[in-house]
């Protein structure tokens, strides 16, 4: 059974492609189309589908649309209610139920081939539960979902077993914790549906002072739900301009505590959440997944305060994530036994000669060495930054080693500077890389392995002062565990690394710049080499240094 899933209707458009229950590929738009996040999640831009990536999809599997067996929408417009009853007040919502209907419409005409009665919806928050639970290595586990909204609700609480769910509670709107966080990262003079992370980071260096009152306004009822709605934020501080300075002042100023307290009341509503879930099922594991699943320190807490005893989050847990949910959700009704999905790199990648002959193209000298790994752990060594490019892209938010930039943890400016070459600001951390079996040694008080960085771990005390880049103002790191045997070229490079410094852990962040997407192909990585200063790039086996490139007259 060969089933297209879609995520179109709010934001993070995506496609991903199932296969007898196996996942094949799954992409994100914005990694083609290059404009962050695919589109902004406005109703009167619903009509507007992942076509990029869809088309990929198919391609990488050698199929046609008439090939496909079903089309999976992630969302149902048959369970949408008015706008009022969800207060929502945008005059253009009718929009995004009207083109939400005529979706199949839209995937013909967009997939010259395919038969609109293929399409199937799928429930939203039923396929972020599916993206969580059917992705996941377990047959059964309890699932929790959270996001911003669905067709009606924020929130679904279940359990699935052999393929099957079973829901056991919701949450309507108005009520959104993904909402509520929305609505403080706009008062915060970030983007909403985009800089929520932000609010995160910048949690850590305020006091959660508010945090009283929000008990007060924001909390689990009995029936698994909960109570939600954004306070007046102005009581407590002032909206700040999105082209307001941020700085130090302001990291630990009433920003700073205002963020700090959403955050702490936020994880303490997950936290019964989850009890709440376990207390009825008495699963071993929960599955999560909806954009509420991103934030890392919530995830932390939900594992250490409950009585589950593996938290399972997928790696493209928002709504990007839903392309999948869909697909698998609508393979298993068809009678096909999901598959655990095998790991976040399910993008593009490109043979070792196409990328030297992207290089040619760009007349960039560069080396294709034997001792690769040992050659990277040497420029890393001596500080220098890499932009390093290896495998299929990933399927998700996070930098997982196959598009990241790699510096030395040792350093404590290299926070700094890697801001700088990111253009980010610098309350943001970035996270350590480490080698599985080490990890133990330098991080503790969070799970183990943790593959996909959507943990929390604390920085072992003997540590901070040897890793201090990758060491948030908590004393936290979010983590990325490396298997060498999955990442060969990346989990070399590393024991080389170590073998040189000592150090087991490299920093690992995003390989973008602010406000653009995840490099995706070879231009995207030239580009960046291009416009950023990095000292190597690696593309696949083949090694590019800055010095080489600018000592060349023909390259000037």
């Amino acid at each position: 059974m060969r089933v297209l899933g879609v995520n179109a209707i709010f934001h993070d458009p995506s496609a991903a492609l199932v296969i007898d229950g196996q996942t094949v590929a799954a992409a994100e738009e914005e990694r083609f189309s290059r404009r962050k996040h695919g589109k902004r999640p406005v109703a009167f831009s619903a009509w507007e589908l992942p076509e990029l990536s869809m088309r990929w999809c198919l391609e990488h599997a050698g199929l046609r649309p008439q090939d496909l067996d079903a089309v999976a929408y992630s969302f149902d417009p048959a369970l949408a209610r008015a706008p009022e009853e969800m207060g929502i007040t945008d005059p253009w919502e009718h929009l995004r139920i009207t083109y939400a209907e005529r979706a199949p419409q839209f995937l013909a005409a967009a997939l010259p081939g395919l038969d609109p009665a293929k399409v199937r919806f799928v429930p939203h928050h039923v396929a972020h539960a599916a993206s969580g639970a059917l992705a996941s290595p377990h047959e059964r586990s309890s699932v929790l979902v959270l996001d911003g909204r669905g067709e009606h609700a924020s929130h679904l609480a279940g359990r699935y077993t052999d393929g099957k769910l079973e829901v056991l509670a919701g949450q309507d709107l108005p009520h959104s914790l993904g909402l509520l966080y929305e609505s403080l990262t706009d008062h915060l003079g970030f983007l909403r549906s985009s800089d929520e992370y932000k609010v995160m980071a910048l949690a850590s260096y305020g006091r959660p002072r508010h945090l009283e009152e929000l008990r007060e306004l924001i909390y689990a009822t009995d029936d698994g739900g909960f109570i939600a709605q954004p306070p007046d934020w102005d009581r407590w501080a002032p909206a700040r301009s999105r082209d307001a300075r941020l700085d130090e002042d302001a990291w630990r100023g009433s920003w700073a505590d205002l963020a700090a307290s959403v955050q702490a009341r936020l994880e303490e509503v997950l936290v019964d959440l989850a009890r709440w879930v376990h207390d009825r099922t008495g699963d071993r594991v929960l599955t999560m997944a909806g954009g509420t699943a991103l934030n890392c320190v919530a995830n932390s807490r939900i594992w250490r305060e409950t009585p589950f005893e593996e938290v399972w989050v997928q790696p493209a847990a928002g709504d990007a994530g839903t392309s999948l949910g869909a697909a698998l959700q609508v393979s298993a009704d068809g009678g096909q036994a999901p598959a655990p999905m095998p790991g976040a790199g399910l993008g593009r990648s490109w043979s070792d000669a196409e990328l030297a002959a992207w290089l040619r193209r760009a007349a960039v000298p560069f080396s294709t060495p034997t001792d690769l790994p040992d050659q990277v752990a040497d420029i890393l060594a001596r500080n220098g930054v890499i932009a390093w490019f290896d495998g299929p892209s990933e399927f998700g938010p996070r930098a997982l080693g196959h598009r990241s930039l790699l510096a030395h943890p040792g350093h404590p400016d290299n926070l700094e500077r890697l801001n700088q070459v990111k253009g980010r600001e610098q309350f943001r951390p970035v996270a350590p890389m480490v080698l599985a079996d080490r990890a133990a040694d330098v991080f503790t008080d969070g799970p183990l392995p943790s593959p996909y960085m959507l943990f929390v771990h604390t920085v072992r005390p003997e540590w901070r002062d040897r890793v201090p880049a990758v060491v948030h103002v908590d004393g936290t790191a979010r983590i990325q565990t490396v298997e060498p045997g999955r990442q060969p070229r990346l989990g070399a490079t590393l024991r080389a690394f170590e073998a040189r410094t000592g150090l087991p852990v490299v920093v690992n962040t995003s390989l973008n710049t602010a406000g653009r997407p995840m490099v995706d192909d070879p231009r995207d990585a030239l580009e960046l080499f291009g416009s950023a200063p990095v000292d190597a790039l690696v593309l696949g086996p083949h090694l590019v240094r800055r010095a080489a490139v600018f000592a060349d007259p023909e390259v000037r």
